[in-house]
């Protein structure tokens, strides 16, 4: 039985935001220990953590994230491990996330000047110090607006995991979609609440830039 498009779908819809959130915070945060550790992997001296890192990021920039969900969700049940889509996805993301912020972040950290390498191994810092205290917080400086434009595109890869029964914003749409039949209706709510999310954090990204480009030019 075909039932109409009311508020209480829409509510339904609305309400299934906050597991595209906490999916996203939860690939973000994951994402960030692992993409810090791929970026320092990434600028090491050392050869074999270098192209293990490297390998890891032409891996998982090199597939699609439906497949990296698929893999995520289907190989693990199939060896037993049992996992529900919220683990999955959670998995999957976090993984995706961590080879790309690897890689944005190894951007930032060789755009500090080598100069400032130079003068720590002058000041006797060992790695662990000249990162902390000298490279680092410069490279997050430039990180910062490249980062956050990442985090628009990590919400709106969220809606993927639908495809393995995860129910954020794009599944919620389609459970009701099937219910009223009004595809417009649904999908067009379903737009603007990821435009309501994505849009401001696309306003803080391109701010973030600018302000820097004039801070880099005094």
């Amino acid at each position: 039985m075909i039932r109409p498009f009311g508020f209480d779908e829409a509510l339904f819809i609305v309400w299934a935001i906050q597991w595209t959130l906490a999916l996203s915070a939860i690939a973000f945060a994951g994402g960030s220990v692992g993409g810090l550790i791929i970026a320092l992997l990434r600028v090491s001296r050392a050869r074999l953590p270098r192209y293990l890192a490297l390998g890891y990021v032409r891996l998982f920039q090199g597939t699609p994230l439906l497949m990296q969900l698929f893999l995520v969700y289907f190989g693990l049940n199939i060896f037993g491990a049992g996992i529900n889509p919220w683990v999955a996805a959670s998995l999957a993301l976090t993984l995706h996330a961590s080879a790309f912020l690897g890689e944005i972040w190894r951007g930032c950290i060789q755009a500090v000047p080598s100069g400032q390498s130079e003068a720590s191994w002058a000041l006797g810092l060992g790695y662990v110090d000249r990162m902390k205290s000298v490279v680092l917080p410069q490279a997050a400086k430039i990180a910062v607006a490249p980062t956050v434009g990442f985090l628009v595109q990590l919400i709106k890869g969220t809606s993927l995991a639908s495809i393995i029964g995860f129910v954020e914003l794009t599944r919620a749409g389609q459970i009701i979609n099937n219910a009223t039949f009004v595809p417009f209706e649904v999908f067009g709510l379903v737009a603007i609440l990821y435009f309501v999310i994505c849009w401001p954090l696309s306003l803080l990204a391109r701010w973030m830039e600018r302000r820097f480009a004039v801070a880099t030019q005094r």
